[in-house]
């Protein structure tokens, strides 16, 4: 692409992955080179490994860890890892056509990578490159920042009744 784009995929509604992956999915079909990584999941959902059978690249960060489910973790090395790990995607971004951050958005929710180091690290996006984040509370500046912003809106969802996840629907 001559110009690749940035999207933000944010809100409290089911559904940013979903679309990221669908994304990753059209734009392999395409012949795209496509990297989709996610920061905070412990668990691999199932899209990991269809998206690995389309040759798509899968770099997981699992070892950015989330405050919030583990309240003990030392917050300055978490920092480190995920400065670390957005300095490993600066690095690779260029070889790829689409790059997914899944995720992305809580990494700046708890204090892992600042506003402006975010808006850093999009500064250095190749020019050719489409750049995807996801996550809940995309800030104003990143808003800003980008060109296409889906807000996915919880307007009711089974989970409020009580309904656990499921395999290959929620995850």
């Amino acid at each position: 692409m001559e110009k690749g784009l940035i999207h933000i995929y944010t809100g409290d509604g089911k559904g940013k992955t979903t679309a990221s992956v669908g994304l990753a999915v059209r734009a392999r079909g395409r012949g795209m080179k496509v990297l989709f990584s996610q920061f905070m999941k412990a668990v691999n959902g199932g899209e990991i490994a269809m998206l690995e059978k389309l040759q798509v690249r899968i770099l997981s960060f699992k070892e950015v860890l989330s405050p919030y489910f583990h309240p003990g973790a030392d917050l300055g090395a978490l920092r480190a890892k995920a400065i670390g790990a957005l300095e490993q995607l600066a690095v690779i971004m260029p070889g790829y056509d689409l790059v997914i951050m899944d995720e992305f958005m809580h990494l700046i929710k708890h204090g892992l990578v600042t506003q402006e180091e975010a808006l850093v690290f999009l500064g250095r996006k190749p020019a050719g490159v489409e750049l995807v984040l996801t996550g809940r509370d995309a800030p104003l500046s990143l808003i800003e920042a980008a060109d296409y912003v889906t807000e996915m809106r919880a307007v009711k969802h089974p989970l409020d009744k009580g309904l656990k996840a499921r395999a290959g629907i929620e995850f």
